[in-house]
């Protein structure tokens, strides 16, 4: 993929594709259509929606995973990354973004905030199945 293809204004495929450890260790890292299309309704449904409403850059530190690099880096072997269902997101204040989440009742499935790397996990299945669970780390 192209890294200027857009999915929407502000995130790009690259962004949701890329890895540094996948380049490291010789992994292609490439979704195939159906995790394309759950990409883009995470990006369109949820992830574009909080960066308007957050104002300012969210920098994705791991968006889609594909089987080999998610278990390379230690994912749960259930992991929504791997489906292209879930983004980490950083930010200046991770919590703010979870507190936009919410306010704003963005979809999501699961947002995990892990407060001590500041960064929060945003995960969005289909439509019939968005349980809004939030955990939060110590």
């Amino acid at each position: 993929m192209t890294d200027l293809i857009r999915i929407s204004r502000d995130f790009t495929w690259e962004e949701m594709t890329r890895s540094e450890t996948a380049k490291k260790h010789g992994i292609v890292n490439e979704p195939g259509i159906e995790e394309k299309r759950a990409i883009e309704e995470l990006v369109k449904c949820t992830l574009q929606p909080l960066r308007t409403a957050y104002g300012r850059p969210i920098r994705i530190s791991s968006g889609y995973r594909c089987k080999a690099l998610n278990k390379l880096v230690g994912g749960s072997p259930t992991s929504q990354h791997m489906k292209g269902r879930a983004a980490d997101c950083v930010a200046g204040d991770a919590s703010r973004l979870l507190g936009i989440l919410l306010a704003y009742n963005l979809p999501f499935d699961q947002a995990i905030l892990y407060r001590k790397r500041n960064f929060l996990h945003v995960s969005l299945r289909s439509s019939q199945n968005r349980r809004k669970v939030v955990i939060q780390d110590n």
